[in-house]
């Protein structure tokens, strides 16, 4: 390791001391500086790991082909299959942001996909983003359709009927007010785009869904948050459900059923089964929280059930093609309904990571759906009694990283989001290169700081949350 901080500084010093000598030469020039030149041959590799995998924000699966499928991360980009995950390609790494809130097919034309970027969760460790981008290949080229003041989108929908209309709910930026905040029309295919619901420049759009049957009527969320320092506002009085019938030239927000008063995060699903059911789950107060649904189409709605969850971190929710009843929350573990949300229970997690985020279900043969959650990608084809994880999908959300003076190769290690401290070589001999198998544990939970003995490699002391020390 020191042999390449030696040869690096030599570098450094060979090209500042001509940038030194230039000063001396032209007075104008204040500042030291590094050509281009100097970096423009060092590239990064990849060492892995993705044994724990990390935070999957959301899934999109190609309807007319499912084993070819996109894979939305918190902090690792967007990563691409064609082959049920036995591999997975990164398609979005020369864009503007490496945090994806959400990614959405054209429903008339797969090769379209529209991504949103930053992570659509409001807890501490979230990235923002740089607004909407559209590709028209499967994700070999992209572009940056604009709202890049959103920070964080929650959702964006396609008009099934015309490609050219797209709906784009904008959170707004987490830490601070204003911004590009609320729900977004485009009819130009995302050249232009009109602010159609405009709550204040504390709340923005989390949700949005259009009814299967007609692509006039909508239904949004919106949410009032804000995160601090000391605290999270996590909702207010301005959270609440609207509906439009003319494809939001007008709103009507929704009151019968659901209670006045400070709310949070709410998630919406329209059943497949028999649109007219309508499920929103609400955080909020002791009064104000909870599972709620309409048979109506939003008219009216009844509390089903006090069942939600937290706001800054779940709240989605998808409907069972089939039953209308059905319905699966995403949870710290995820959870399903059987009887329209007055009783929940565990869809089952063996030896899967928890905390979830985002489902796809099969519709030609519901026992098999997908998971995103902070562990990564997993996949069961027998209703939850087995999973398969992807262990090939290096996504993991590392807070700090620090290296040993270990010969011949040095190790890295470093402390992740809710994957454990973990630490690896940084090369090995085998022909396969770093395998996850070289990688190991330091110590559980969410990791952080990780020191090692400076003389001997093998001494590491590592933490976790709530002040957990070890060596």
């Amino acid at each position: 390791m020191y042999r390449y901080l030696t040869c690096l500084l030599a570098l450094i010093i060979i090209e500042i001391v001509p940038a030194r000598a230039q000063k001396k030469n032209h007075q104008k020039q204040t500042d030291y500086y590094l050509k281009s030149s100097l970096l423009s041959g060092l590239s990064f590799r990849s060492i892995g790991p993705a044994l724990s995998s990390g935070r999957v924000a959301d899934i999109a699966v190609n309807p007319d082909n499912t084993a070819e499928y996109y894979v939305a991360s918190a902090s690792g980009g967007l990563w691409k299959t064609i082959n049920h995950g036995t591999d997975f390609q990164p398609i979005f790494d020369h864009q503007g942001s490496y945090s994806i809130g959400c990614i959405t097919l054209d429903p008339s034309n797969s090769h379209t996909l529209w991504v949103g970027t930053g992570e659509n969760n409001g807890q501490r460790s979230v990235a923002y983003g740089d607004g909407v981008y559209r590709s028209d290949d499967n994700g070999k080229t992209w572009k940056n359709m604009g709202l890049k003041n959103s920070e964080h989108i929650g959702k964006i929908v396609i008009d099934p009927d015309n490609s050219d209309i797209i709906y784009v709910a904008a959170q707004g930026p987490l830490w601070n007010e204003g911004g590009d905040r609320g729900l977004y029309k485009s009819v130009d295919g995302g050249n232009s785009w009109e602010k159609i619901l405009d709550i204040s420049e504390y709340t923005g759009v989390n949700d949005i869904v259009m009814d299967p049957r007609d692509p006039q009527v909508l239904y949004a969320s919106a949410w009032q948050r804000e995160r601090k320092v000391f605290t999270f506002i996590s909702g207010g009085p301005e959270s609440a459900i609207y509906k439009s019938t003319n494809a939001g030239e007008s709103w009507d927000k929704l009151t019968n059923g659901i209670p006045s008063g400070d709310k949070g995060r709410i998630g919406l699903a329209i059943s497949p089964a028999n649109p007219d059911y309508v499920y929103a789950i609400i955080d909020g107060t002791e009064k104000t929280a909870g599972f709620y649904r309409s048979v109506d189409r939003g008219a009216s709605w009844e509390k089903m059930s006090s069942y939600h969850t937290s706001g800054n971190y779940y709240q989605e929710i998808y409907c069972h093609p089939y039953n209308k009843d059905i319905v699966y929350s995403m949870n710290t573990w995820a959870m399903f309904t059987q009887d329209g949300g007055k009783t929940f229970q565990g869809v089952g997690e063996p030896n899967k990571h928890v905390d979830n985020h985002c489902m796809w279900i099969d519709p030609s043969h519901t026992s098999h759906f997908i998971m995103g959650c902070d562990g990564g990608v997993y996949e069961t084809w027998d209703n939850a009694k087995t999973w398969q994880f992807k262990a090939n999908l290096p996504i993991t959300q590392f807070y700090k990283v620090a290296t040993d003076n270990d010969f011949p190769f040095y190790h890295v290690y470093g402390g992740t989001q809710d994957n454990a401290t973990l630490g690896g070589p940084s090369r090995t001999i085998n022909s396969s290169g770093i395998t996850n198998a070289d990688w190991y544990n330091t110590v559980f939970g969410d990791g952080f700081q990780t020191q090692i003995d400076p003389e001997d490699p093998d001494i590491v002391y590592s933490q976790w949350q709530y002040g957990g020390l070890v060596r």
